[in-house]
C-alpha cells in the first residue's frame, strides 16, 4: 500500500526537524567520500594516519577540514555515516514491503514502461547514472540536495533556496525530455 504523499511529506519534515534539533542538519553526499576513504585505507594502510596534531591523509581532499574527513573515514561509526547506511536499509525495506523490485505492475512505474519498456536492467542503469550525475554535481557544489535544499531551506538559508531553484530548473526540462509519453 503506497504512502499518501501528504503524510509522507509531513513525516519527512518531522524527521528533518528532529535531526536538526537533536543532532545536526542532514547532509549525505560527503559520506560517499568517506566510504571512498574507507576503501582506499583498506587497500593502502598509509592512506589515513593519525599524528599528534590529529588525523590526516595522503589525499588532499581527505586531509582538508583539519583532517575531519580522514578521521571520519578512520572511524566510520559516526552519526552521518550510520545515517546513510540506515537510509539504504530503509529504502531496501520499503521496496520489500511494496513487493520487491521487479517488472510487474506494482513495482515498475507505468510512466517508465510507457517511455522505456519493460527492461528492468535499463531502469537500474538509468537510476545509477542519474544518481552518479547528481552526486558528482553535489560534490562540485560542496553539498547535496539533502544538505543544501532540504536542510538549507528548513533553516531559511538563501543558498538553499538558490540551490532548489537551480535543481528544479534543471530537473523539469530533463524530465519533460525523458518522459514524453504519458502513462
Amino acid at each position: 500500500m503506497p504512502l499518501n504523499w501528504k503524510i509522507g511529506g509531513v513525516l519527512l519534515g518531522f524527521v528533518f526537524f528532529l535531526a536538526v534539533l537533536l543532532v545536526k542538519p542532514i547532509g549525505v553526499s560527503t559520506q560517499f567520500v568517506i566510504l571512498d576513504g574507507i576503501v582506499a585505507d583498506a587497500v593502502s594502510s598509509d592512506f589515513i594516519t593519525q599524528t599528534e596534531e590529529g588525523w590526516t591523509s595522503t589525499n588532499a581532499y581527505m586531509a582538508k577540514s583539519d583532517g575531519k574527513y580522514a578521521k571520519n573515514a578512520a572511524n566510520p561509526l559516526n552519526y552521518s555515516f550510520v545515517f546513510v547506511l540506515a537510509m539504504m536499509l530503509g529504502a531496501f525495506l520499503s521496496a520489500k514491503a511494496r513487493g520487491g523490485v521487479g517488472r510487474d505492475e506494482r513495482t515498475m512505474p507505468a510512466l517508465w514502461r510507457a517511455n522505456f519498456g519493460e527492461n528492468q536492467w535499463k531502469r537500474y542503469a538509468m537510476a545509477f547514472l542519474g544518481g552518479f550525475v547528481v552526486l558528482y554535481g553535489a560534490r562540485l557544489a560542496g553539498g547535496c540536495t539533502s544538505g543544501h535544499m532540504m536542510s538549507g531551506m528548513m533553516q531559511t538559508s538563501l543558498s538553499g533556496y538558490i540551490f532548489a531553484l537551480g535543481a528544479f530548473a534543471a530537473a523539469v526540462p530533463v524530465a519533460l525530455m525523458m518522459y514524453k509519453k504519458e502513462a
